[in-house]
Parts: structure tokens; C-alpha cells; sequence
């Protein structure tokens, strides 16, 4: 039959097909399974061969598990986010957490803005070209001209992705604003599946980014108002304070994702884009001609806000004990914050109701929008705990002028905050100069310190016809150091060039003008070496109209042209008492915040801890972070702003306004707590001076200490002509106090005022266990005679301790003034050692 006929040879072979290809092997994937399996065994072998302990494997699982941990958790938010920009109504209804909402769903007098964001959609496409362009065109032959090793840098994929830019909310100012300007406050929201990477083939090396995410409030001004087309004179844009900053990187960047790395990594790239684009530096538009926006390019602050924080009362016991059975104090400080300026007080131990009568000044640019933060934490080893917020709107300070009252604090169960507020105005003329100086008790012999009766505003312009350098032929990489006594900032650098365009604003808080300097010196960052420099009273810009000086000033120590355009304003700050009724009764306003401690998203001593390299300067780039804080002759290395740090410090970015989920508030993951020191008030001195003198009281206890109660130190100063350098010879110290059971583990470092870097700090070899360390070792500063005679040596000495110690202290400190004619031939001599070094007493 037909259907029972058997298989030809031919189905038979078709058959074997099937069994055949079952039996092939793929050599390629097993070669890869073989490859992963010795990557992974290979260490643990060489544990083994080399005797170390199984802890290490241990150890990279859990970095392992960490890493994913971390790049998960940041995938989610991503999602989750991209999941309320696709479809808001809906994310809503599902129950979004109150840090993801949208500003409209807080505010009422913040709007929807949909039509504005189709249009952004509809123009997305565009403004990727205009982005990519950007990135070819501008920022890929700067980066190639910056260093010979970056010459083969190239950009291999710009891709912003598809999903656009935004808004979640729109505020419009109405009220105490300028009628010949319009302020927005938007919103934005960049969540985006980018993919931007890069190359150097010299070193083939592979670089880029997967997504970005960018939160943050971003204001824009409209001014002048203006009777023609376009009737808008300019347009200013700027963040109020640092932005929400989100990466996941690519390639060999991906590194930067390792816990500890990305924020790293993240507050480095926020501090680049504070240095453009975070109050109080802008982006400026012109709109019509350039006479016409002039005023914007040199902006003049609102006001300052004085601040006095006095003490708190009734404040909440954090420290428990046994867990939990026993209940203590807390260790209360405060992080003040106005804008993007931020200060923290010292620590008060076991104390519910501290006090600290510390001072400080803030410049104030924009205050429709910007409210005084204040927050109290309980530091401990580990999480510092919360103890309260407040935030006060400076509008009404403004109003007040003056406001000394006890503020009750936000979400805590109680406690409250004595505060007293001074909003100074800023004087156009030396009419009350005479009354503020008396005020502040402006003393002869203290002028670079104490509270404010002025400020200063630079605005760097130019500089021409500067000269090579060390290089004969070659441009310089030009910068600029300005200084007003012990306060130094630095501008940005210019490569390549001997004709720098800076357009750069810096700000200075100056105690007695009439007594005070500014010093500016051009240098050229490649070679180290000085291009010239120039000296300018203040008391000269009191005689001017106005208090303004605009021309182009010509350098010592330069070229036969060389010169440096600036423009310098000096503004008297001035407290108007207004006159009030007996039975007046004021009150500021006191914000609540917005959003629950639980969805902050940023530390407050996130932000403090700025890009490697400034931890130990006092000067600040541009944007002033601690630009309220006088740096004091006897400050110690601090982490700063940044500096002008623009400063300080470089943005502590715990508030109600923070977008991150995640943190709670708690900044203890910071490893240096150093508060900012405040410019009045003895008790506000750094905490190392006050941890200094409670000591020396110890040893007193009743008797009598003699001449040197913290010791002495022996120095040789002089300055070789020949090498153009300050030569300081450590020698020896004597009779230093002991800090444990077993003596001291001293060592010295020393500064050369103003300059704080960490690049200019020197320091000796640490002797163990001795009162009486002899080091004779030998520093030099690269620094020519005229100018070394304008500078303090700042010479301190320390207790080392150990890994982990907490014997870590001041020994003391002595400031050495090299003013002295002498300081070519040299000199040898001791030097009794204080606690804040004001008042050296030179022992023959």
C-alpha cells in the first residue's frame, strides 16, 4: 500500500539533518563561558597563591552588589520619572510621592504652562541641531586647544534624545518688582535617554553619557522694558540655586558610577555649571545695542542681610543611650542658606538650648523668589539628626529693616530659634561712611576684620598686550587673583592668549575703605609665574562720582602696554532705622516648606564639600558660596565655598526646594564638619581657636601661666633675589602643650596669606611624642620681593594624632608680617605661639 511504503534514502538522509546539527558545537560561546569562569576564579586563585585572607572576596561582592544597587536604584528613578513626563494625570492618580509633583501642584501661584511645553516639543528637534552644533563646533576645538594631550579628542555621537525639555510650572512676579522688568520663575525638568560619547584616539580611550537628569528652578528677567521693537532691551537667564544633577555614564566613565565616585563626580560638574549659570553669575542676551544693556553686565545686589544667630530654646534630645532606654541632649548647629551662599555655626555639646551669637552677611541679588533657610541638626558620628527648619521671606526683612524675635521652628514637635535681621542698603555715596564705621567699631589696628561697612563689586573685563612668560613666543594661560585683605578670589582661565576676554563679576566685603586695598595680580597658570600686578586704595573710589571707577588700568611688573580693564564699585551699607509708632508690632513672615523632610533630596552638607582642590582655599573662583564670611587672620584651612567659592564653599543642598528622592536630610555623609567662621563675636571663632583657649584655661585652673603659655617656635625668613623666592626655614618649637598622656605629635604648616590653596600649603614631617620637636626643614614660595612685602606667613602648629584619632588639634599659631626691609638679609627669632595668632610676641 501506498501509505505504508518505507522511507527512501533520500527522506533518511533529510532526517539526519536535524541529529547532525544538534551535535555541532558553538566554539565561540563556549570560549566566552571558559573566559568568564577564569575571570572569576582567577582572583579568588590568586588570593589563595598569595596567602591573603577570604575577606578580600568578600569585600569586592559587596562593592559588587553595592554597584548594582546603586545603578538600579538610579534606573528606577529614571523610569519613574520618564513614567510622569510621558503621562502626568495618570503618574498622579497612581499616588506619586510629594517630592515628584510638579511646582503647580504646591503653589497656586505657580501655573501650568502646556502650550509653552508643546511648543518646546514641536521645536525639540531644532534645538537638538543647535545642541549638536554646539558640541562640534565650540566645545570640541576648545577642549582639543586646552592640551597638547587632547588634540585627538573628537565628539563620536551627539544624541539628546527624544524626549524634550519640560516646564512644570510657571511663576510670574507682579508685585515688588522694577515696572521696567519681568521676572519668571521656571520650572524645568530634563529627563533624557541621551547618548553623547567621545574619544581620544591618542589613548584609546572611549568615553560618554547614557542619560542626564536636570531639576531645578531657573529664572528668567525680561529687562529694560523698552518703547521700540523688540521692545525687551536684554534677556538674563540663571538658576537661583545649584540644579538637581543626575549621570549615568558610558564607556570608560562608567567607573564614575561607583558609589562615593558619582556624587563626586556629579558636584564637580555642578560647580562648572554654577561658575555660568547659578546665581549671582547669568547668561545675558542683548536684544539691542550694547549701550543699552551695559548695567546688566555689572550687577549690582539688592542688599545684604545680616545675620545674627543668637541662640534656640527648647530644642529636642536626639542623643540616646543604651538603645534607646536612655534618653540625652543633642549637639545642635545651624546651616544658614540664602541662595546660593551658605554658612554653617559651630557645634554646641549637650546643650537643648544653645548659644552661639555668631554673625554673618549675605549678599541678597534677587529677592523676589530667595528666602532666608535656616536648619538645626543634632551632629552625631554617624547620621546627624534633625532638629528644625525655618525659612523667612526677605521681602519682609526688606520691609522691616530690622527684625530681633524668636521664630518658632517647622516640623518638629518644638523648639525655637532667636534670630536678629539687618537688611543693609547699598549707598552710592560716603555720606554715612562715618556713622557705619563707628557702628562697627572699625579699630586702626583690625582693619581687614570684623563686620562689613561696605562692599565691593568688581567686574572683570580684558586684559591686553600681556607679556609671554617664562616662554619667550608662546601665549599664556592668563588668570587673575584679587584680593582685599586676608579675602581672595580668582578668576576663570584664559588659554592660550595675551588678550583674555573675562566678563567676569566678583564681590568683596570690605571692613574700613578708607584703610583697605585691593590687590590684583595677572599670572600665568601654565608656568606659575607673575604677568603683572597693580594695587588700587579704596579710599580712591570715595572721591569718585558715583563710587565707580570704569577705565583700563596699566600693570607693574608687565609689559610696556600691558593693561587690565575693570570696573569698581564701592556701595556704603547702610541700615535704615524707619520710624514706627509706639505701639507698632511686626513679624516677619515665616514660610512653611513645601515639600516633607522625608523628600528633600540633597544634604545640606552636600553641597559643602566642593571639587577636589578647594577644600584648603580661601579664594573663590566667581560665584560666592561664603561670600558673608571674613576670613580671619587666624582662620584655619576650612572647606570652603567655592569661592566667590564664589565661593566657600564649595553648596551645602539640603532644602524644601531639593527635588532627589531618596536622602533624608541628614548630612553625615561629609567627612569634614568645619563651620563657617563668623565675622563677629569672640565665642565664633573657628572651632580648633575655641577647643585652643578652653584648653588653656584647663592648664590655668587657678594659676598663674607664664609669658608663652602654648609654647614657641623658631623661624629663619628672608627672600633671595636670586631665585625670586620667600625662603622659610622651620627650626624648632619649645615648651608645646600636651595633648595626651604621652606629649604631642606636632608638626608645622604653614600659608602665605592670602593665598589658601591647597597647592600653596607646605608642611613638615611629624615628631612623635615630644614637647620639643626640632625639624630644620627648609620651604620656599615663588613670589617676588614688592609683592612678598604685601603678605602674612601664616604659621601654625598642629597635633597629628592617628588614623581615625581624635587628638587632631591646634597647638598654635603665629602670623609673621614681611613688611620689614630686613626681610632680604634674613632674620632668625622665636616666635610665641597664641590661639589665633593676632598677637605674636617676638622673643630675643
Amino acid at each position: 500500500m501506498s501509505g505504508a511504503r518505507a522511507p527512501g534514502p533520500e527522506a533518511g538522509a533529510a532526517g539526519a539533518e536535524p541529529s547532525g546539527a544538534a551535535l555541532s558545537v558553538d566554539v565561540a560561546g563556549l570560549l566566552v563561558q571558559l573566559a568568564r569562569s577564569f575571570a572569576l576564579l582567577l582572583p579568588v586563585y590568586a588570593l589563595g597563591y598569595l596567602g591573603l585572607s577570604f575577606s578580600w572576596v568578600l569585600l569586592a561582592l559587596g562593592l559588587l552588589v553595592w554597584c548594582r544597587r546603586s545603578r538600579g536604584l538610579k534606573a528606577t528613578r529614571l523610569c519613574r520619572a520618564l513614567a510622569l513626563l510621558e503621562d502626568e494625570e495618570r503618574a498622579v492618580r497612581l499616588g506619586v510621592r510629594a517630592c515628584d509633583l510638579p511646582a503647580w501642584v504646591h503653589f497656586p501661584d505657580t501655573e501650568r504652562a502646556e502650550w509653552l511645553n508643546k511648543t518646546v516639543k514641536h521645536m525639540w528637534p531644532f534645538i537638538c541641531q543647535f545642541i549638536e552644533k554646539l558640541f562640534r563646533e565650540t566645545i570640541e576645538p576648545a577642549v582639543r586647544g586646552a592640551h597638547t594631550h587632547l588634540s585627538t579628542f573628537s565628539f563620536t555621537r551627539v544624541d539628546v534624545g527624544q524626549q524634550p525639555l519640560r516646564i512644570n510650572g510657571v511663576k510670574v512676579y507682579t508685585e515688588n518688582v522694577d515696572k521696567r522688568q519681568i521676572i519668571l520663575d521656571l520650572q524645568i525638568s530634563f529627563v533624557g535617554n541621551c547618548e553623547i560619547d567621545l574619544e581620544i584616539k591618542r589613548y584609546f580611550c572611549r568615553a560618554g553619557v547614557q542619560s542626564i537628569q536636570i531639576h531645578g528652578t531657573m529664572r528668567v528677567i525680561l529687562e529694560p522694558l523698552i518703547g521700540d521693537m523688540p521692545l525687551v532691551g536684554a534677556l538674563s537667564i540663571f538658576f537661583l540655586r545649584k540644579p538637581l544633577l543626575e549621570i549615568n555614564w558610558t564607556g570608560l566613565t562608567n567607573l564614575l558610577d561607583i558609589p562615593g565616585l558619582n556624587g563626586l563626580s556629579d558636584t564637580i560638574i555642578l560647580d562648572i555649571i554654577s561658575n555660568y549659570l547659578v546665581l549671582p553669575n547669568r547668561i545675558t542676551v542683548p536684544l539691542v545695542s550694547e549701550v543699552q544693556i551695559a548695567q546688566l553686565r555689572f550687577p549690582i545686589p539688592k542688599g545684604v542681610l545680616r545675620i545674627h544667630f543668637i541662640e534656640a530654646q527648647d530644642l529636642q534630645g536626639k542623643d540616646t543611650y543604651l538603645k534607646g532606654l536612655i534618653k540625652g541632649k543633642s549637639d545642635p548647629y545651624g546651616v544658614i542658606r540664602v541662595g546660593n551662599q551658605i554658612f554653617q555655626s559651630k557645634v554646641i555639646k549637650e546643650n537643648l538650648s544653645p548659644k552661639w551669637n555668631e554673625v554673618y552677611e549675605a549678599l541678597v541679588y534677587e529677592h523676589p523668589g530667595q528666602e532666608l533657610e535656616i536648619e538645626l541638626f543634632d551632629e552625631d558620628p554617624d547620621k546627624d539628626d534633625f532638629l528644625g527648619s525655618l525659612m523667612i521671606d526677605l521681602i519682609e526683612v526688606e520691609k522691616e529693616r530690622l527684625l530681633d524675635e524668636w521664630f518658632t521652628l517647622d516640623e518638629v514637635l518644638r523648639g525655637k530659634l532667636h534670630l536678629k535681621l539687618e537688611w543693609l542698603t547699598l549707598m552710592p555715596d560716603a555720606s554715612n561712611l562715618e556713622k557705619v564705621l563707628t557702628d562697627i567699631r572699625a579699630d586702626k589696628d583690625q582693619a581687614n576684620d570684623g563686620l562689613s561697612s561696605s562692599l565691593l563689586v568688581l567686574y572683570l573685563d580684558s586684559a591686553r598686550n600681556l607679556p609671554s612668560g617664562k616662554k619667550i613666543n608662546s601665549n599664556p594661560n592668563p588668570l587673575v587673583q584679587m584680593s582685599v585683605g586676608h579675602k581672595a578670589q580668582e578668576s576663570k582661565i584664559r588659554y592660550k592668549t595675551n588678550e583674555p576676554v573675562w566678563e567676569e563679576n566678583f564681590t568683596f566685603f570690605v571692613h574700613n575703605p578708607k584703610r583697605q586695598e585691593l590687590e590684583v595680580e595677572v599670572k600665568d597658570e601654565q608656568h606659575q609665574c607673575c604677568l603683572g600686578n597693580l594695587r588700587i586704595p579704596l579710599s580712591q573710589l570715595l572721591a569718585c562720582e558715583d563710587m565707580t571707577l570704569n577705565q583700563r588700568f596699566q600693570l607693574s611688573n608687565s609689559g610696556p602696554n600691558s593693561s587690565l580693564k575693570m570696573k569698581l564699585a564701592l556701595r556704603v551699607l547702610h541700615l535704615e532705622k524707619q520710624e514706627r509708632s509706639p505701639d507698632h508690632q511686626h513679624s516677619a513672615q515665616v514660610k512653611r516648606p513645601s515639600v516633607s523632610k522625608e523628600g528633600r533630596k540633597i544634604s545640606v552638607r552636600s553641597q559643602m564639600s566642593a571639587s577636589p582642590g578647594t577644600a584648603d582655599s580661601s579664594t573663590a573662583p566667581s560665584t560666592p558660596v561664603m561670600g558673608g564670611c571674613d576670613n580671619k587672620p587666624g582662620v584655619e584651612e576650612r572647606a570652603q565655598p567655592a569661592e566667590a567659592s564664589p565661593q566657600g564653599p564649595r553648596d551645602l543642598g539640603r532644602s524644601s526646594s531639593s527635588l532627589q528622592a531618596g536622602s533624608t536630610g541628614s548630612p553625615s555623609h561629609v567627612s569634614v564638619k568645619e563651620p563657617t567662621p563668623s565675622i563677629a563675636s569672640d565665642i565664633s571663632l573657628p572651632v580648633a581657636t575655641q577647643e585652643l583657649r578652653q584648653r588653656l584655661r584647663q592648664l590655668e585652673n587657678g594659676t598663674t601661666l607664664g609669658q608663652s603659655p602654648l609654647g614657641q617656635i623658631q623661624l629663619t625668613v628672608r627672600h633671595s633675589s636670586q631665585r625670586n623666592k620667600l625662603v622659610v626655614v622651620v627650626h624648632s618649637c619649645r615648651n608645646l602643650i600636651a595633648f595626651s598622656e604621652d606629649g604631642s605629635d606636632p608638626y608645622v604648616r604653614l600659608y602665605l596669606l592670602p593665598d589658601k590653596r591647597r597647592s600653596g600649603r607646605r608642611k613638615t614631617h611629624v615628631s612623635k611624642k615630644t614637647l620639643n620637636p626640632v625639624f630644620d626643614q627648609s620651604f620656599d614660595f615663588s613670589v617676588s620681593l614688592p609683592d612678598v612685602q604685601r603678605r602674612t606667613l601664616d604659621v601654625a602648629v598642629k597635633n597629628s594624632g592617628g588614623f581615625l584619632s581624635k587628638d587632631k588639634g591646634l597647638l598654635g599659631k603665629v602670623l609673621v608680617g614681611l613688611a620689614s626691609e630686613e626681610l632680604a638679609k634674613g632674620w632668625t627669632q622665636w616666635y610665641d605661639l597664641t590661639e589665633d595668632g593676632t598677637r605674636p610676641h617676638v622673643v630675643t
